[in-house]
Parts: C-alpha cells; structure tokens; sequence
C-alpha cells in the first residue's frame, strides 16, 4: 500500500475514471503515492473496510466533482466523501486534508457536496488534464520537494493519452485479390478467424471486428487506425483464392514506426487454409506475447485451444463463413440467408461445434427480433431451435463461449431462469474476457437484474476493446436511461447514433427521453425520420398522445395491435402504460409472459413501466420472470 502517511486518496464516481486516471497519472509522475480504485471495483465487506481503512489513514483526500456526481443522489462516492469530512473535523484547522477538484463547469455555490469541502479552495482540471501544477501543490502540501526539472521534463505530460499497450493489435480486414468478387466473404473470414483466435489469448487486447472492420475500403494509414483503435500493432494482409489454391500474405506491423515485425506469404490447396491460420496466429502471438509465454510449446498449445470448435472439412468451413459474412450485416434477409448456410455446414460435418454456436445465435435473434411472424407456436418454435443448437454445440465442445452466449440469452429472456442464465453469461465472460461482444453482453444482463454500476464498468470495457461500434454506446445509454440519468443517456444515444446513422432503437429513445422532458415537437421530428413502418407507427402513439391527441394514438395503437400481436407484446405494453392504461399494459405483458416474449427480460427495470411499479399484480408477475420485485 505504500506509507499512507503520505498518501492521497483520489475519490469518483465511475463515469469520471478517465478524468480521475489523468489526475491520477499526473500524481504518480510526481513521485506521489496515489489509492486509486482503477477496477472500480465497489461493494461487498472487504471492499467497505479496505476504503475505510485508506480514508481513515491517507495524507490528502481528493474528491473528483462534476455533473456526473450533482446528478447522482446515491453512490459510494458520497460514503468516501462523509468518511473523509468526519475525519477532518478531529484536525486542526491548518491542516491540509481535502483538496476538491472540479473537472468541468460545475459551480461552487449550490453544488451538491459537504459543507466542509466549500471551506477549502478547490482546483478546475477540466476533463482532468494539465494537472502538473496541481501535483506540485499536493508535493508541497505533504512537506515534499518540488519535482525536479529533469524529472518532469521526461516525464510524459497527463494529458497526453496513455500509450497503447505493446500486446495490443487490431485485425485488418484482408484485401481480396481473387478475380471472383463472390470470394470476398473467404478474406473476411480469414482475418475474422484470426481476430476471434487471438482475441481469445490471455494477456492480449485485440479491437473487436466491428471497430476493425470500419476501415474496409478506406484509404487509412496504419498509424491513423491504430490511433484510433488504440492499438499498438496491426495484422494486414490478402487473400487470393483461385480453384482449390489460395495464397495469403499477412504483415504484422508496429504502429509506432511503420515497420514489420513479422511477414509470411502462404501458397497452399484450400484443404491446408487451418494450418494457415494456425502458422498466421502463433506468429503474432509468439510476437505479441514474449513476454508472457517463454517456450513456442506454449504459444502453440494456447492457440490449440483457442480453435476448439472447429471443423476440419474445408467445405463445410467455408459455408460457415459464407454464413457469417452474412450474418454481420444484421438485417433479417440475410440473416435467414446466414442460417440456411449455418445448416449447410451442418449437413457436411454436423460435429461442427462453432456452426451449431453460430446457428444457435442466428435463430435466437431472429425470434427475438420478430422474424418469425405467423403465430405464436412458431414463435416459440424458433427459440426452441435455438436451444437445441446450443445444446448441441456445448455437448461437442464445452469451452465455447459463443455457445454459452446463446444458452444465457435463451435463459434469462425466454425461460426466465435467471441464476442458470447468470451462470452462462459468467463463463462466456471468463472463456473470452477479450471478446466485445460478450462483455456488452453480460452488460445488459447486468444491467436488467439492477446492477448499474456493474452494466456501466463492462459496457466501458467493451467500448474499450470497440470504440467504433455504436452497440457499446447503446449498452452504455440504456444504462443511463433505467438510471434516471436522462442527460447523460441522451447524449450516450446520440453518440451510438453518430456511429449507426440507421439506428431505429437510438432514434427512438432519444425521442422518448424528449417527451419524457416535454421536448415533444423535437420527438416528433425524430419519430418522423425513423425508416421501419412498425417502430415509426409506434412511436407516432406515443407523440400523439403527448400532443394531446389522444384518439388518434388509440387509433394507431389498435392498427399495430392486428398486425403484431404474436410479437410485439412488450412493445404493447410499454405503450398502454405510456396512455395509462395498465390494465391493457397487464394483460400484454402476461400475453408476453406466455410467449415468452424476450422484452420481459427488461421490464424489472424498465423505465417506461414505472406507472405499474406500485399495483399489487407487478410483485407476482416479476416473481414468474424470475425477478424479486
């Protein structure tokens, strides 16, 4: 820990960590001790006392004051705070303990904090940067010398942002240079296959495929995409796939100077393209990892095990990438064309573990996502399906974090059994730690159980490993949202927004956080520019009744209610609490519990069905979605 009697404890909120971090930063470069919670680990007795403990013991208390903590009524912020105020009123006067610092425009007077932090100067880092003068006040305050001139002359500035880690790298898109332009699904697989093998290697962070995947066909440098991926290498290469011959060229390069650190060109029959990826993975590894792995042995067994799951039929492997090629897009024509594909590979090698994952993932979303319209026992049929393909996956290989994925989803929003859905997530989480997608993932599970605080720590995270895909903001926002932080939600969905300009779910809440305010002629512009006929007709229901139209929204309720009644319960109900109705928004969500509607997987939590929150028929029907209300 240090010798706390020169300590500082830098106390915030988590939505400040980056602030706090270059605060932190500026401090340590000072020579300064510094208790700085960098997991954001809170909760729990051994987390109270070991805080209680640091409070009660460190030199100088610094609380980190922003919007962020004037909106929040509640956090364990304000217990560090109390503890820290308590603990100064047995000084005297002229001792130096609390040092409050303000990171953006929040005004001393009026401003949420103890009385006893307006009694002492407070210091304005914006953003938390340029806090070099600040660390020398604090070097001062603990009887310390100033930090000599060479010293902060070397030392790098805090606010200059961190330097990316050496065992980071960004998986390029592979250019394809077959004459068949049909063959671009094969160099997108082969980086994909490399990216998903690498990412799963412990002690490496690699960008997630949708951030990486952002520079296809553009004319970036590598240096410009690895700034903004935060990377410290790249993984490029091509593909060229002629009859049963491929040659593939790869180049692992450092960000920093441009060079190589490795290259390869492979000239192989189609059958080989494993062995490849293999050749390709260990290369960057046993480059990426030195430090971290001493023997080839080891590499290599690490990479084995980051293949599990897949086949040895070159037929079957390339349909599964035709597939997910697909897939990726996220639009419900080609994910039907992606499971026909997924069941084609199945057909050649049905021991295919990671195609049973990726065809359970595929038929759960497409019923979530109302693909399955006819009725309601083809609704239940698509999840059911789902689940036997997981289960079929799991059997074949049990390591596979994409098929515990899809048990977890199909758990906790279909079957309502919420600890064997927690379980799921949990081992995804620890199979792939690295994965994006399971991080936002568990997130929302997270999140839809009530652990805010845990849904904004790996909704950051997986921000962190994909910054350029909008879903990370989504995750973060409806966060914020079922928080209360309307401010902070908006601005989070106008950010997924900028990322995904289509995104109908970001244009919509944002609509309803405007009404919510009584922004309604702002929501009704957005509500006019969303392109899907259903969720357009939707929210027209809401703007109508909150434009005192009432009838008109009853009107275009009842005409969604005909065409969409096997799929869009939740939505229902969330729009009969919106008019008041709650009779209506009961029978609906009982009508989803009997579908087993998905959307019930939010509504513990969910905003728009606050008004149903203090009848007497919420507390047993949360009790039968397995939620404790």
């Amino acid at each position: 820990m240090g010798d706390p009697s020169r300590a500082i404890f830098l106390s915030y909120t988590s939505q400040d960590a980056a602030a706090a971090r270059r605060i932190c930063d500026a401090l340590r470069a000072a020579g300064l001790e510094v208790w700085f919670d960098q997991n954001e680990l809170r909760g729990g007795d051994a987390w109270d006392a070991s805080i209680r403990k640091q409070v009660k013991e460190c030199a100088l208390f610094v609380p980190v004051i922003s919007a962020n903590t004037e909106s929040r009524s509640e956090g364990y912020f304000r217990l560090e705070w109390k503890l820290a105020v308590d603990r100064s009123h047995l000084m005297a006067d002229d001792q130096a303990f609390l040092l409050p610092v303000v990171i953006d425009g929040t005004a001393d007077a009026g401003a949420r904090v103890p009385a006893k932090f307006r009694d002492v100067q407070w210091t304005r880092l914006p953003g938390g940067e340029a806090a070099e003068a600040f660390a020398t006040r604090a070097r001062l305050l603990l009887g310390a010398a100033p930090v000599p001139a060479a010293a902060t002359a070397s030392a790098p500035p805090a606010s200059r942002p961190a330097a990316p880690d050496s065992r980071s790298i960004a998986v390029l898109p592979f250019v394809n240079l077959s004459r068949d332009e049909e063959n671009e699904y094969f160099a997108d697989g082969l980086a994909e296959e490399l990216l998903n093998v690498i990412a799963k290697i412990r002690g490496l962070r690699v960008a997630a495929r949708t951030s990486s995947f952002s520079f296809k066909g553009k004319d970036a440098d590598i240096q410009a995409i690895a700034a903004k991926l935060n990377v410290a290498t790249v993984l490029e290469g091509s593909v060229r796939k002629s009859g049963k011959r491929v040659r593939v060229t790869a180049q692992l390069i450092n960000a920093a100077d441009g060079y190589h650190l490795w290259s390869e060109t492979y000239d192989r029959e189609l059958d080989d393209i494993f062995a490849v990826q293999d050749d390709i993975a260990q290369a960057v590894v046993k480059e990426l990892q030195a430090s971290l792995m001493a023997t080839a042995g080891a590499v290599d067994a690490a990479v084995h095990a980051a293949t599990k799951g897949r086949t040895i039929d070159a037929a079957a492997h390339q349909l599964r990438l035709q597939g997910r090629h697909l897939y990726q897009r996220g639009n419900r024509g080609d994910r039907e064309m992606a499971i026909a594909y997924f069941r084609r590979a199945l057909a050649i090698d049905g021991e295919y573990a990671a195609a049973w994952a990726d065809l359970s993932l595929a038929l759960f979303w497409r019923a979530a996502m109302g693909g399955v319209h006819q009725a309601s026992d083809d609704y239940l049929k698509g999840f059911a399906e789902a689940r036997e393909a997981a289960d079929r996956a799991l059997a074949l290989e049990p390591a596979l974090a994409e098929a515990h994925l899809a048990t977890a989803f199909i758990l906790g929003s279909v079957a309502w059994d919420r600890a064997a859905s927690e379980r799921s997530f949990r081992k995804a989480l620890e199979l792939a730690p690295g994965d994006a997608e399971v991080s936002r993932s568990v997130a929302l599970n997270r999140l839809v159980c009530g652990d805010f605080e845990e849904a904004l720590r790996l909704s950051q995270r997986a921000i962190e490993l994909d910054p350029l895909n909008s879903a990370g903001y989504m995750m973060r926002a409806r966060t914020f949202l079922y928080m209360g932080r309307m401010r902070e939600a908006e601005a989070a969905f106008a950010k997924a927004l900028e990322l995904n300009p289509q995104s109908t779910a970001a244009r919509g809440w944002i609509a309803w956080i405007q009404l919510t305010q009584g922004r309604v002629d702002e929501a009704a512009a957005m509500a006019e520019s969303i392109a899907e006929e259903d969720y357009h007709d939707l929210l027209r229901v809401y703007v109508r009744w909150s434009q005192g139209r009432h009838e008109e929204a009853r009107r275009l309720l009842g005409a969604l209610v005909e065409r969409y009644a096997n799929v869009f319960a939740y939505q229902f109900a969330q729009a009969n609490a919106h008019i008041g109705d709650l009779d209506a928004a009961f029978d609906w969500l009982e009508r989803g519990r009997e579908q087993h509607d998905p959307g019930l997987h939010h509504a513990f939590v969910d905003p728009t069905l606050a008004a149903m929150r203090n009848d007497p028929r919420w507390p047993p029907l949360m009790s039968k979605i397995g939620f404790a209300a």
